[in-house]
């Protein structure tokens, strides 16, 4: 069976994402043919400051570039790098030339930095596509689609509306079509029937009108959220909505850290990710766990057979 190729964008080369990537390049390349989107002076660089030499296999694909690498530091060349790297990844998912994309950790700041707008890959991903793109993240023991992302907690409420909410469990529906999805409240209690708030009348809304539209009961909720990850909820749910990025992230890191990925959803083409961050105080200390790529690897892979299967 032919190896898909996957496009790796390399991230802020001030963090972890070139050693995971260097680190883990022999392992993958018996699952795919990786192309990393970097140019040989900065991987040259790297490399040196992480005492590891080059595999002779390893394939570039040149991304325009020469800056100097500031380990643990937020600047705005390594994040316009690590923009510039993802971007070079999409087009050759785009064109055909490579079967998925597979990203390392970003930092928003120092995108801000580089005057790029984007809040993050997946606010991104959703502009270039126009389309709206679900940011899942988990394992197969349970997965979190985020219904917000990176905003302000104070906002959240003012987002998720009725309509809005039945709009993305339908294109959640299309991603995971036989799954049944466990739907977090917003509030504490899930509201108490309005005692603590009215927001969760409207997951409930949402909750029933596209079970309804389904034939079936795939979303379940609004469930408490306080109880949501325990283990009798855990052993018959796996996938979860939460309605703000916190919610559901700090259950799973807790439970799932190493093992998480991140998948993007609702999308023409497969991005998958590792689930953390840059870690820059970490960064050229060989200290970063590369479990967390290679399980985004082999999850591109499987997204992508899937895909054309």
């Amino acid at each position: 069976m032919t190896k898909p190729t996957l496009a790796i964008s390399i991230g802020d080369l001030n963090g972890v994402g070139i050693e995971i990537i260097l680190k883990a390049h022999e392992e993958i390349s018996t699952l795919c043919h990786p192309i990393y989107c970097i140019n040989k002076t900065m991987i040259d660089k790297a490399s040196k400051l992480l005492d590891i030499t080059l595999p002779q296999d390893i394939q570039l694909h040149n991304v325009v570039g020469d800056f100097s690498i500031n380990a643990g530091l937020v600047d705005a060349s390594s994040g316009r790098y690590s923009y510039d790297s993802f971007m070079a990844a999409i087009k050759l998912c785009e064109e055909k030339k490579a079967d998925a994309v597979v990203t390392m950790p970003i930092h928003k700041e120092a995108w801000m930095m580089a005057g790029l707008e984007y809040k993050g890959h997946t606010d991104l991903l959703r502009q270039h596509f126009d389309t709206d793109a679900i940011m899942m993240l988990g394992c197969p023991e349970m997965f979190v689609a985020l219904v917000t992302e990176h905003i302000p907690l104070r906002d959240v409420t003012k987002i998720v509306k009725y309509k809005m909410l039945k709009q993305f469990l339908l294109n959640l529906q299309k991603e995971i079509p036989k799954e049944k999805v466990a739907v977090l409240g917003i509030n504490p209690h899930a509201g108490d029937n309005g005692v603590l708030g009215h927001e969760d009348m409207r997951i409930l809304k949402a909750i029933k009108s596209v079970n309804k539209q389904l034939g079936w009961e795939q979303f379940f909720g609004p469930i408490v959220p306080d109880v949501a990850f325990t283990p009798h909820f855990r052993k018959d749910y796996h996938y979860y909505v939460a309605m703000y990025h916190d919610q559901g992230l700090g259950p799973l890191k807790a439970l799932h850290f190493d093992e998480s990925v991140n998948i993007s959803l609702n999308l023409p083409i497969v991005r998958t990710s590792v689930d953390h961050g840059t870690a820059f105080d970490i960064a050229y200390q060989g200290k970063a766990k590369t479990l967390s790529y290679i399980n985004a690897i082999k999850s591109a892979i499987q997204l992508n057979t899937r895909k054309i299967s």
